[in-house]
Parts: structure tokens; C-alpha cells; sequence
């Protein structure tokens, strides 16, 4: 009898939408393994390397694109970041779910490099209602609240896409009550 192989799991959605809380749950579970990205930003003070990210030079990372050790990559800010692959496979093998975390655009570069699993995508019940917690949240003026109701209405017509015929997510699910998205994605994840 073979060991069943694990699968991956992409969760996305915008800032303010939940889907960090419901990442924070699912990594509870012992059956999940949650990804940590590598950088090449600097190591800020109470930071440690491999929990919260992989901390790389610019050469070592470049080198590893490279040698195709990334899921997915970008530039921001002067640094590049990735989800490394070495830690999915590893998971995978041993049968666990390995749980990701990105961005609409990495969405869009796994789908290209048809990276199977499955890809979810967490949205807030309307506009009004992210806006509503992201200034509840208390950690942004006015204008960067702004900036980020403009890029949550751009992800969230981006993940309606479709990438090479194919949808660039296979699940929505509306958070309009935390813990009812919890048991949602559990139940995504069992499937």
C-alpha cells in the first residue's frame, strides 16, 4: 500500500478579507505545513531565520531561481521574495497539506508553471465591509486605506481570470463571519 501524497493549498485574497486569520487556524492542524518565504530584505530585530522567513543573499536567492527552487517569485521594494519549493516537496512526501499564502499575481505564476493544488480565494461580503475593517484595524491613515480598498477591487476582479483556459481559482469563499470561513476551508481542505 502507498502513502497518500499530500497537496498543496493556495489561499489569496485582499488585504482586510481574513485570509491570514484563517492561514493562522488551519496552521493549528498537524497535518498542515505552512509555507515560509525567502527574502533577500534584511533581518529585522526579533526575526529568526526559517520561521519567519528564509533569509538570503541576492546571489544565493538569484542563484536558486536558477536552479528552479522557487513556486513563485517577485521584486518589491529593491528585494526579491518567493515561495522555495524544497519545503512543499518535502511536505508532500510525507502527506501533509502545504499551505501557501500569496498574492494574486504568484496565483498567476503557479497556474503558468501548472502547479497542481488547490487554489483558494478569500473575499470580504462588499467593499464597504473591507474598508469598514481595515479602519478598525487602526494601523493605517486614510490614504493607505484608500490605496488598499484600490488594489483589494483589482484582486478581486483579477482572481475572476482565467489562465490558459483554466479558472486562476478553483473556490471563493465570501467572509462574512470568521469562524463560518474557518469550518468553510477546513472542509475545502478535506476534500
Amino acid at each position: 500500500m502507498t502513502e497518500k501524497r499530500g497537496k498543496l493549498v493556495v489561499i489569496s485574497g485582499p488585504s482586510g478579507a481574513g485570509k491570514t486569520s484563517v492561514c493562522r487556524v488551519l496552521k493549528t492542524d498537524p497535518d498542515v505545513e505552512f509555507s515560509v518565504s525567502a527574502t533577500t530584505r534584511p533581518m529585522r530585530e526579533g526575526e529568526q531565520d526559517g520561521i519567519d522567513y528564509h533569509f538570503l543573499t541576492r546571489e544565493a536567492f538569484e542563484q536558486r531561481v536558477a536552479e528552479d527552487q522557487f513556486l513563485e517569485y517577485a521584486e518589491y521594494n529593491g528585494n526579491l521574495y518567493g515561495t522555495p519549493r524544497w519545503p512543499m516537496d518535502a511536505a508532500l512526501e510525507r502527506g501533509k497539506t502545504f499551505l501557501v499564502e500569496i498574492e494574486v499575481d504568484g496565483t498567476r505564476q503557479l497556474r503558468r508553471r501548472g502547479v497542481r493544488g488547490l487554489y483558494v480565494f478569500i473575499e470580504p461580503p462588499s467593499i464597504a465591509e473591507l474598508r469598514s475593517r481595515l479602519l478598525r484595524r487602526g494601523t493605517n491613515g486614510a490614504e493607505e486605506i484608500d490605496q488598499r480598498v484600490r488594489i483589494a477591487e483589482d484582486e478581486i476582479r483579477a482572481a475572476r481570470e482565467q489562465v490558459d483556459g483554466a479558472p486562476l481559482y478553483d473556490r471563493f469563499v465570501e467572509n462574512s463571519d470568521l469562524e463560518a470561513t474557518i469550518g468553510h476551508v477546513k472542509e475545502l481542505l478535506g476534500s
